[in-house]
């Protein structure tokens, strides 16, 4: 499972013009999930996203948490965070979980997320063509990976 923070000082969804999910100081997530993903997976990133130290304390030092800051969130699906670049110029992407694998690990990536945040999590929609604005606060963006924890 691979994840993209971007720190965000307000950010949104709009899926057919329609917006989706809003919010202000806090992260957006994108979401790529692959076969091999599993709860454990989920757990492992959800610990680490809303504990990582990544917002400014009083002397705009990165010392504060997502919970710290009673920040919020927004988790999107994206795919192409598996896209394999090796051979060619279009990507592949054999890795990258098929619907009926990746959408209950998605729903459930939200729900843990969610009860870590006590709070309900901006989402898009998986599958569907979204429009993500946002502005990026630093700017800071963090690739995570849980297959590689170091």
């Amino acid at each position: 499972m691979r994840v993209v923070l971007q720190r965000v000082s307000e950010a949104s969804v709009t899926i057919n013009h329609r917006v989706n999910a809003v919010i202000k100081q806090g992260l957006v997530i994108l979401l790529g999930i692959e076969d091999e993903d599993t709860s454990e997976d989920i757990e492992w990133l959800c610990n680490k996203i809303v504990k990582m130290r990544i917002f400014n304390d009083e002397d705009e030092v990165m010392n504060l948490s997502l919970l710290d800051i009673d920040g919020d969130a927004i988790v999107v699906s994206q795919f192409t965070l598996h896209a394999s670049t090796k051979k060619g110029n279009r990507p592949s992407y054999i890795k990258a979980a098929k619907p009926e694998v990746a959408v209950p690990l998605y729903e459930k990536f939200i729900e843990v997320l969610s009860e870590k945040l006590d709070k309900i999590v901006g989402t898009g929609e998986f599958g569907a063509d979204m429009k993500v604005a946002l502005v990026n606060d630093g700017p800071v963006t963090i690739l995570m990976d849980s297959r590689n924890k170091s």
